[in-house]
């Protein structure tokens, strides 16, 4: 087992850490944090000519036909820059999912989201919040008429598409529809977080024989690919910023003095920068070794993406709230990054299944029920 970067990976995270230091400062992420689009369409073009959100995309269609390893090299740089962008929703999980599915609708679709022409968002949440074939209450037919609401969808604001994942006869159906068709409405949903999150509502919108994703009832052999791919994503996003609060814990104990010698010089303050480390780099390889078992189909794979979401959930929150411990006052001022990175670890654990979501999965994988106790 080989976790060590390619060097087509070591040389993307190298550009991308130039491009973001240069073009997305901490002053333009808190300038876009109090922004209520909270996306920069400029950014968004320029990363778009580097060829970023057609990562993932084949290259018969105008991508790069990248692997998920590529995605969380870059990822992780996303993170650790705080960078505000539907990229995951738009560049890995709907990339994911339309790729999975096939077929006309999707083939015209993907050269747009390569090129960051269009911008692809997942709608499948309702009341329960459960990601689960079961939970689904919204009735899709295609051709037919489409009426409910989802709830928790990212970026609807920004999106041009949508895939709406509901319930058919045959089982879980998606549907590919544009924003703009008449009758779908985004209202945005308050967050602690600040991130952009939307409920939108169906009102009696007409759906075509066009418009299905896949197969009647192949719902869930989009959503699979889709949630490990945008579940290991977010891991690499929180490792990303996590590291970034390493980083700025560490030279804040070697600049700030008291008692005449830097904090960094006490042993309470090594060892808690000890820990941050030591939670960093275990949620990375965790991390990675689930995207190595993904990647080479191993039967233990959707374990090993369970088991690194769950604890790096934790891990990097951990990371944060041990960082505002180290920083002191200024970690809790706005002009400081650290509020920005604590958010988007609190968002992204949230997302894709908390860490309850997957110890479940992991206790259903060796052979635990939910209704057993150890």
């Amino acid at each position: 087992m080989d976790l060590s970067f390619s060097p087509a990976q070591h040389l993307l995270q190298h550009s991308a850490r130039a491009f973001l230091q240069q073009r997305c400062p901490p002053e333009r992420v808190q300038e876009l944090a109090l922004d209520p689009r909270g996306f920069a369409a400029d950014l968004w073009s320029e990363i778009a000519t580097l060829g970023w959100p057609g990562l993932l995309v084949p290259t018969e269609l105008g991508g790069s036909e990248g692997s998920v390893g590529d995605a969380l090299a870059l990822v992780e740089e996303l993170g650790r820059a705080c960078f505000p962008s539907p990229f995951i929703a738009s560049a890995v999980v709907a990339t994911t999912a339309l790729t999975a599915a096939g077929g006309p609708r999707a083939r015209a679709l993907l050269p747009a989201l390569a090129t960051g022409g269009r911008i692809c968002t997942l709608a499948v949440l309702e009341e329960s919040g459960r990601l689960d074939p079961d939970a689904l209450a919204v009735p899709v037919a295609a051709p037919g008429r489409l009426a409910g609401r989802k709830l928790f969808v990212p970026d609807a604001h920004v999106a041009t598409d949508v895939i709406v994942v509901g319930r058919s006869a045959a089982g879980p159906t998606a549907l590919l529809l544009p924003m703009d068709r008449e009758g779908i409405t985004a209202q945005p949903l308050d967050t602690m977080t600040g991130d952009k999150l939307f409920e939108l509502g169906f009102a009696d919108v007409e759906v075509r024989p066009a418009d299905l994703l896949g197969a009647p009832g192949g719902g869930r052999a989009l959503l699979d690919p889709a949630f490990r791919a945008g579940t290991l994503a977010r891991c690499a996003e929180m490792v990303g910023a996590a590291q970034r609060i390493l980083e700025l814990c560490v030279e804040h104990a070697r600049v700030r003095r008291q008692g005449g010698r830097p904090i960094g010089g006490y042993q309470a303050v090594q060892h808690a920068c000890a820990d941050l480390f030591r939670d960093v780099e275990s949620a990375r390889w965790l991390t990675w070794e689930a995207e190595w078992k993904l990647t080479s189909g191993r039967p233990d794979a959707l374990a090993a993406v369970a088991a690194a979401k769950a604890y790096v959930d934790e891990a990097a929150l951990r990371v944060a709230r041990r960082g505002h411990q180290i920083m002191g006052a200024i970690g809790y001022c706005e002009e400081h990054p650290l509020h920005l990175l604590h958010k988007r670890i609190l968002a992204a654990s949230l997302d894709a299944g908390d860490s309850a979501v997957h110890l479940e999965t992991i206790a259903r994988a060796i052979g635990l029920s939910g209704n057993q106790r150890s």
